[in-house]
């Protein structure tokens, strides 16, 4: 799947969420885009999905079945959970019969079967996140994409969405997310993009480079690295970020990370709060720094 020269805007003269994308979508890959909040994340999530159209340019070679959780869910709709499944089952193609087993399977493994039979408008935030996430497994999509797919799931089913996920990947699938939690999947991406100021910077990483950690940009190999975190963010998950080149870092950096040096030379290390880490990333990318590798902090990055 292809991206040429991709931009996109709200009506014919608003201001434009992204512009002069072009990328080439892995096969068989699990994707992670980063960004700070309103750069475009959601956007060009939509835009490999096929839910928006580009306002200029064209994407190409988008598989036939490709399934699609939105960050927020339409509950406001005539179904119950089960009725819905099957509906969207029936358009992805599914015969009846087939759409109502895997709807009921879905709701199973999510912890939702009990309220297979409810409106969706009488569903809690997080079972209604469980339906969303249901109806974009159904039909065995090749491409997936989750925009905070995550988000509202209860332990039990982040974790069945962590394994649908691998299960997608090793059917030949790929998977495109976004997630806040720096740690969902970390080290199986093959490719991370960052969105930043209405552009898409690439970064390539290997998965299970390093005990816990990402490699990305395909860099040389770093040290190990155990930043020193004091006081009250000594308790709160870390990530560190080895970069290296680059323009000059701005004064003022999401999170306001902790900067030391590398024990490589020429590389940094950023140590920021988990909460921060996909903003900082992207912000990183953006000003053409390379990334060596991801890893939360006080392991082998």
């Amino acid at each position: 799947m292809r991206l040429e020269h991709v931009g996109r805007r709200h009506g014919p003269r608003g201001p434009w969420v992204l512009r002069e994308v072009s990328l080439d979508l892995p096969a068989a890959a699990l994707v992670r885009v980063v960004g700070t909040n309103g750069t475009g994340k959601s956007t060009l999530l939509r835009l490999l999905a096929g839910v928006d159209a580009p306002t200029e340019g064209r994407v190409t070679g988008r598989p036939a079945r490709t399934a699609y959780v939105p960050e927020r869910f339409p509950v406001a709709l005539p179904f119950t959970a089960v009725d819905y499944l099957v509906h969207l089952g029936r358009v992805q193609g599914l015969g009846r019969a087939a759409a109502r087993a895997r709807a009921g399977e879905w709701l199973e493994r999510f912890g939702a079967g009990e309220h297979a039979g409810t409106g969706l408008a009488e569903l809690s935030k997080g079972t209604s996140q469980k339906v969303a996430v249901a109806q974009a497994l159904l039909a065995d999509p090749a491409l997936l994409v989750l925009d905070e797919a995550w988000t509202g799931l209860d332990t039990g089913a982040r974790a069945e969405l962590d394994t649908a996920v691998r299960e997608r990947l090793a059917a030949g699938a790929t998977v495109v997310f976004v997630d806040h939690d720096p740690r969902r999947l970390e080290g199986e991406a093959a490719v991370v993009y960052g969105v930043e100021g209405g552009r898409v910077r690439e970064a390539r990483c290997g998965p299970g480079s390093g005990a816990g950690g990402s490699s990305v940009g395909g860099g040389g190999p770093v040290s190990a690295v155990t930043p020193a975190v004091s006081g009250a963010a000594a308790s709160r998950p870390s990530v560190c970020i080895v970069v290296s080149g680059g323009r000059p870092l701005p004064g003022r950096l999401p999170g306001d990370p902790a900067v030391a040096p590398g024990t490589d030379g020429g590389t940094t290390v950023l140590t920021v709060d988990a909460a921060h880490s996909d903003a900082l990333l992207g912000a990183l990318l953006a000003a053409s720094w390379h990334v060596h590798h991801l890893g939360t902090e006080g392991v082998r990055v």
